[in-house]
This record gives C-alpha cells, sequence and structure tokens, in this order.
C-alpha cells in the first residue's frame, strides 16, 4: 500500500485537498483505492456474507465511495484546471476506473445478493434505493452471460475515452482560437469588454484586443460589435469547432468520428440489454415512459411557440432592413441585430443593465433569498481551493451544519466552458461508523473577470445562470435524505432534476429580490425601477425563438438516439429537424452536435428534452409562490417551507410525481409555463 501521509488522494481527510493533488498522485491512488474495492467486493459475494442492507453497505459502499471521492476529485481538476499533465494522468486511469464500475455494476453475484433483502425489513428510503439499484444492475448488464457480458463492458470503457475526447477537443478548439482585433473593430463593444481583451493581449505581449470563444468574450462582441466582418469571423470560427469545417490546423480537433462510434456504441447497448435504441434505455429511469411520448411534447410545445417566432423573426428582418441597412441579415448579423432591436423597443441595453450587476452584490442578495426562504444562514468557511478566485461556504440551521459548497465563479484557460452544479460528496447516515455524512457541492459558472481593480460585472444572463447552478446545488445540500443513493440530487429522474434550479431563475425577475442585489459599479447606486420595468418587459423578448432552439436540441438528440440504427450522418438528421421547428436555418457549414457536450460527454443523451420537460414543473412550482406572495412582491416563507420539505428536502427518496404533488396537491400543468414566457 503506497504511503497515504504522501498522496492527498489516499488522505483521510474531510475535504479533498485540492491544493496539494498533483498528476502523479492520481495513478497510485486509483491503484490503491480500486483495490480495497476489489477487496469488498470480493468479501460481500461471499456465500456466507448476510443478504443485508446495512452489512452491504458497510462493507462495499463505503469502499466504493472512497473511491468515488478521490475520482470526483480527480474528475473535477481536469475540468476546472486542465493541464496536459493532468489530463495524460487522469486518461491513463480512466478506463481503469470505467472497467472497475461496469463490472460492480454487472455483477451477477452482488445482484443476487441485492435481490435477496427482504424490503420489509427496510424504511422507505431504503426500499426506494433497493429499488433503483435492482433497476441499476439490469441496466448495467447484471443479467447478460458470457461474451455479451464482455462485450457490454468493452463498449462501457471504449464510451468512456470518446466522451472524454469528446469534451477535450471541445475545450482544446475553443482555446485554439485566437482574433486580435484593433479598436476601430471593436467600435459598439462595452468599454470593460474591451479592457479586458486589451489586457488579455498585452499580458501576451500582442498588440490589439484578444477575442476568445470563450463566452464572456465571444458574446458581447456578437451582440454589440458594428462591423459584420469581425462578426462573421467570430461566428464561422465558433459554430465550426472542433469539426470537419474547421480550418485546416485545427481539424485535429474534429469530433466527427468520435460522435458517430459513440451512437453505433450506444445503439448496440441497446441492444445487448434488450431494447431497441438506446433512447428507450435512457428512459427507463426518468419521468416521461416512451421516445414517442417525448417527441409529442417537443412538438407540441414548437407547435405552441412557432407562431410568435414566426413573429419575432418578421420584426428582427423589418429593423434590420429599415434601422440597420442591412437588407438580407446573415447568421452572424441576428444576435447584433436582436440587441438593437431590443435597445430601441424597451431603450435599454444589456451593457447599461451589466453595470449594476457586481458580482459581491449579486451573490448578497443569492444568499439573502436563500436564507429568508429556506430559513438557513450562510457563512464564508475555509477548505483547500484549486484556484485563489475559489470561494468555500457553509449552510447551516441554527447550529445544525446542513452542507457546504465551493464556488468557482472566473472564466480562464484550462476550464471547460459552461456552468455546472457536481457533488463532492452526498448526505449519508454512514453505516461504518455512524456518523452523519453532510453534503458537498461544486457550483462552477464562466463569467468575465473585473478589470481595473473595479469587481467582476455580470450580465442578467449570467445572474439567471448562478441562481439556476444555485438550485441544484440547494437540492443537493438541503435534503433530509439519509440513505445515500436517494438523499439530495441522487435517485432523482434525470428530467426533473432541472425543477429546483429553473424554479431558483424565477427570483432574477423580481423586484423584491432584484433591488437587494444591485449597486452600479461607479456610483453604488441600485438598479432604478424604471430600468428594472424595462427589463421585466423585455422579459419574453424573442422567447418564441429561444423555446424552438431548446425544442430543436431536444428533438434531435432524441431522434439521434430513437431509431432502429445508429445514425451515421447525424447531421442530415439536423438538418431534417431545422427543416421542421426551425424559423432561422443555419448555413452548411455549422457544426452545432461537434460541440453539443450535454449529449456527447455530459449525461444528458436523450435526455436533452429534460429542460423543457422541467420547465413546466418549475413553472407551475413557482405558480404556487405567486399564488402567496405578499403584498409587495415578496414571497412567502410559508410556501417555501412547503416547497423545501416537498421537494428539496425529499430527494430522491420518492418518485418525482409524488414530490411534486405533494407540494402543489395535483399534477403539473403546462399552462404556467406558456404564460410566464408571453405564449399562453
Amino acid at each position: 500500500m503506497p504511503d497515504t501521509a504522501a498522496n492527498p488522494l489516499l488522505a483521510a481527510t474531510d475535504l479533498p485537498p485540492f491544493d496539494s493533488i498533483r498528476p502523479e498522485h492520481v495513478g497510485p491512488a486509483v491503484d490503491a483505492l480500486l483495490a480495497e474495492c476489489d477487496a469488498a467486493l470480493d468479501a460481500v459475494v461471499a456465500p456466507d456474507f448476510p443478504d443485508d442492507w446495512k452489512a452491504l453497505a458497510a462493507r462495499l459502499d463505503v469502499a466504493t465511495e472512497r473511491m468515488g471521492r478521490a475520482w470526483g476529485a480527480v474528475s473535477h481538476l481536469n475540468s476546472v484546471a486542465d493541464t496536459p499533465e493532468l489530463r495524460a494522468a487522469y486518461n491513463a486511469a480512466l478506463p481503469r476506473v470505467t472497467e472497475f464500475w461496469t463490472r460492480l455494476g454487472a455483477d451477477e453475484r452482488l445482484y443476487a445478493k441485492y435481490k435477496a433483502i427482504d424490503p420489509a425489513g427496510l424504511n422507505a428510503e431504503q426500499r426506494q434505493a433497493l429499488k433503483n439499484a435492482v433497476r441499476n444492475f439490469v441496466l448495467g448488464g447484471a443479467e447478460l452471460q458470457g461474451p455479451a457480458k464482455e462485450r457490454y463492458a468493452a463498449i462501457q470503457e471504449r464510451q468512456a475515452e470518446l466522451s472524454q475526447k469528446f469534451s477535450e477537443n471541445a475545450l482544446d478548439a475553443t482555446d485554439a482560437f485566437a482574433y486580435y482585433a484593433s479598436r476601430e473593430e471593436l467600435a459598439g463593444v462595452p468599454d470593460d469588454v474591451v479592457q479586458a481583451a486589451r489586457a488579455a493581449a498585452q499580458a501576451e505581449g500582442k498588440d490589439g484586443h484578444k477575442i476568445t470563444l470563450k463566452m464572456p468574450s465571444y458574446l458581447p462582441v456578437m451582440q454589440f460589435a458594428h462591423d459584420r466582418a469581425l462578426r462573421q469571423t467570430l461566428y464561422r470560427a465558433y459554430v465550426t469547432r472542433a469539426s470537419d469545417q474547421a480550418p485546416p490546423e485545427q481539424r485535429k480537433f474534429d469530433n466527427t468520428e468520435a460522435i458517430r462510434e459513440i451512437l453505433r456504441l450506444r445503439h448496440e447497448e441497446a441492444q445487448l440489454l434488450g431494447y431497441r435504441n438506446f433512447a428507450e434505455v435512457s428512459l427507463v429511469p426518468k419521468m416521461a415512459q416512451s421516445p414517442q411520448e417525448v417527441v409529442k411534447f417537443l412538438r407540441e410545445l414548437a407547435a405552441k411557440a412557432r407562431p410568435h417566432a414566426e413573429r419575432d423573426v418578421a420584426d428582427m428582418r423589418a429593423f434590420a432592413r429599415e434601422r440597420l441597412g442591412i437588407a438580407d441579415p446573415q447568421p452572424w448579423d441576428w444576435t447584433y441585430v436582436a440587441e438593437k432591436l431590443k435597445e430601441e423597443r424597451y431603450a435599454f441595453s444589456e451593457a447599461e443593465v451589466k453595470q449594476y450587476f457586481t458580482a459581491p452584490k449579486v451573490l448578497d442578495g443569492l444568499f439573502k433569498i436563500v436564507e429568508t426562504l429556506f430559513e438557513v444562514a450562510i457563512r464564508q468557511d475555509q477548505a483547500p481551493v484549486w484556484n485563489p478566485g475559489v470561494a468555500f461556504y457553509r449552510i447551516e440551521r441554527g447550529t445544525e451544519l446542513l452542507g457546504q459548497f465551493y464556488l468557482d465563479p472566473a472564466a480562464r484557460t484550462g476550464k471547460r466552458g459552461g456552468a455546472w452544479m457536481d457533488d463532492v460528496r452526498a448526505r449519508w447516515l454512514r453505516p461504518d461508523d455512524g456518523r452523519l455524512q453532510t453534503p458537498v457541492a461544486h457550483l462552477v459558472c464562466n463569467f468575465a473577470d473585473g478589470v481595473e481593480g473595479k469587481p467582476p460585472l455580470l450580465t442578467h444572463d449570467d445572474v439567471i445562470t448562478l441562481f439556476h447552478e444555485s438550485g441544484h446545488g440547494l437540492h443537493h445540500m438541503l435534503t433530509r435524505v439519509n440513505e445515500r443513493d436517494v438523499s439530495g440530487i441522487s435517485g432523482v429522474e434525470w428530467d426533473a432534476v432541472e425543477l429546483p434550479s429553473q424554479f431558483m431563475e424565477n427570483f432574477c425577475w423580481e423586484w423584491s429580490v432584484l433591488r437587494h442585489m444591485t449597486a452600479h459599479v461607479d456610483t453604488g447606486e441600485p438598479l432604478p425601477r424604471a430600468l428594472f420595468d424595462k427589463m421585466l418587459e423585455a422579459k419574453n423578448f424573442q422567447s418564441g425563438l429561444s423555446t424552438l432552439r431548446q425544442v430543436e436540441f431536444a428533438l434531435f438528440d432524441m431522434l439521434l438516439h430513437a431509431g432502429d440504427a445508429p445514425q451515421e450522418d447525424f447531421m442530415a438528421v439536423l438538418r431534417d429537424v431545422r427543416a421542421e421547428v426551425a424559423v432561422l436555418q443555419a448555413p452548411d457549414f455549422s457544426r452545432t452536435p461537434h460541440t453539443f457536450s450535454h449529449i456527447f460527454s455530459g449525461g444528458y443523451a436523450a435526455g436533452y428534452y429534460s429542460y423543457k420537460w422541467a420547465e413546466v414543473l418549475s413553472a407551475d412550482a413557482w405558480a404556487a409562490f405567486e399564488e402567496t406572495a405578499g403584498p409587495d412582491g415578496s414571497p412567502s416563507v410559508e410556501t417555501g417551507r412547503q416547497y423545501r420539505q416537498a421537494i428539496l428536502e425529499a430527494g430522491g427518496s420518492r418518485p418525482a410525481m409524488e414530490s411534486f404533488k405533494a407540494f402543489r396537491g395535483r399534477e403539473p400543468r403546462i399552462d404556467a409555463l406558456l404564460r410566464h414566457q408571453g405564449m399562453a
């Protein structure tokens, strides 16, 4: 056994020692932890080991949880602090880790132990966890025999490699592009973005202003730069990342073959398990019952949104022609045209709004609403971190520690794009020592840094993103369930898991909340009510278009995985979907699937519809707060308590529909979503 004191991944610390984990620690730690797990597995599958839930957990789950936490720390660093050395260590260990989890999930001896457990001797949480476990064994290939079982394991290992490669290609392709713009080319772009671009170029000893394809740099240029040629250059670079349409020197990042092989392997996996296609496999643990039900839901939503989207486009075309002199808008013009139309129609711009959302003030506002509504306190805490910009907090109720979380807000090189919540560990009444383990989460975003000593400025979209991820975090951290596999987000149906995150977004549109989280970066003045009212008027600006865009992604994902054969020509599937639902067609060179990380490296395969499905749940849940709001619009603490107890605290300990009905007293309805998006 390696020296645990010398390897932070093997140290018995309460929290991961992120500041001391090095690439050379990964291999030895994985070897040692896998050996522990194998020993535990051998022990519990022995004929004389009891068919007992707690005994199995005390021997096997304790070992696999230790391994999962160490590997989780490595995976997290690989996402937020990627280096060539760490990537190599991660990739070297990945096949061994994948092989173990695949073997564990398909072990027929272990499956037999779980099937032999008498549910009558378990509490409600344990019964739900047992039910999930038995289902997962079947999906994990535990009923397969001989060559089929071996092939299933090989498929899992290869899929893990391909997903990682897809993710690396997307990150490397994004990082590989830079355009050094002159000051003239950036006419119209907000000053803070220009200053950040200038500083980035100077840091490299270069002239001009460095524009990248990371969102805090790319999006403001697409929204505000008057220079069409600049927008065209950036747009083409962005939509061809990691594809066969990228410049020749960047085609080494092309994800085309990775996508094809992933789709072939998923289809083969489904067939081995006795399903027609991967979509059917994906839906087994979800609320939706069949691919047909999902496709019908998406098409009905598209039909409701389409007239609104067509009106959105007609408005933009007329505005571009009459006000901007753009007779035939191209794909790289639409973001700019939309921003200018929004400014004229509602007399404000995103750049103006951003001056009021300083990161510290927004965070204070977020914490205030969470503390008030969910009757908790959030305090700064101490933990080793991977970057100086990362903060650590604890959530308490009275003297009780409920959970802790890391917040990593800033975009930087070596950090993958997007925003996400991840768990470090789950709430668990540990079966080995009887100790209650509290949950810990990562909240990760990609916001712009502050410039010239000023605090970072967030767009209103950034604010919504922060609230969204915090909703996932609260779901994970406020649980009262003591059974690890159904506590917090664990065991929650994938198409219901976005309910708490999308629910939190609503607070970003409430004056009673927003006025406490704004302060102008220069004057400290709060957001003027008149400006907020304009934002509210503009809230559903192009909601038809944005709904169709989400439906396009979701329908592409579902149809891609629901065929009777793997879709080799996946771009043809996308073209068909766009012809059916899109009102703005993408150019032939656009390759959005090549960076569609959600479905090719992020766990949303045949599940991207979940965002829209859960939006129905979250809008209806929010309607309960609208019905009970105070005279000034402030949310009811009593309704907050009911929501917390029915949804957040219950976690995955019961079906999501039961939790929803416990809160609302009925099944969800789509009316609230259509009303909230101005499409009623």
